[in-house]
């Protein structure tokens, strides 16, 4: 049997990996990062994987859509703390589906994962409605990253 996130092939030719170090706000008071900062990081990593791609919120949204999350997973590993410097990385799904599916894998100084995730987001057009099919912009992108053909 198949599990439904196996469907589709992670584009690890575009992963992009991203360094960060926890900030003392992040944490609880035992310094140990709070689980819903995790959320956060995921979001530093689509940042830094939009950057590098030219796939960020404002190209998007130039182009008439936005991308809300409809869904987020999020699995602890390990404990990260105050001061640690973690590196982000993301990598986004190869889906035929109109939504954009990024993984990522939060991982330790050591090189131990400490936290993997997903999230899952689809395009909406300037009145709010869900596209059914991929935006042209988006098909274009994955062209131009080799994607499609």
């Amino acid at each position: 049997m198949i599990k439904r996130k196996e469907q589709f092939k992670e584009a690890t030719d575009l992963t992009v990996s991203h360094e960060i170090r926890i900030r003392f706000n992040e944490t609880d008071p035992l310094g140990i990062v709070w689980h819903g900062n995790y959320i956060t990081y995921f979001e530093d990593g689509r940042e830094a994987f939009g950057r590098q791609h030219g796939l960020t919120y404002l190209d998007i949204a130039a182009t008439g859509y936005t991308t809300p999350i409809v869904k987020s997973t999020c699995e602890h590993k390990l404990s990260l703390r105050y001061g640690d410097v973690v590196t982000i990385e993301t990598t986004v799904v190869d889906t035929p589906a109109a939504k954009m599916i990024y993984r990522f894998k939060i991982i330790d100084d050591k090189g131990e994962v400490a936290c993997t995730g997903e999230t899952t987001q689809v395009f909406l057009d300037k009145e709010g409605n869900l596209m059914l099919t991929n935006p042209p912009f988006y098909e274009e992108w994955k062209r131009k990253v080799g994607l499609l053909k």
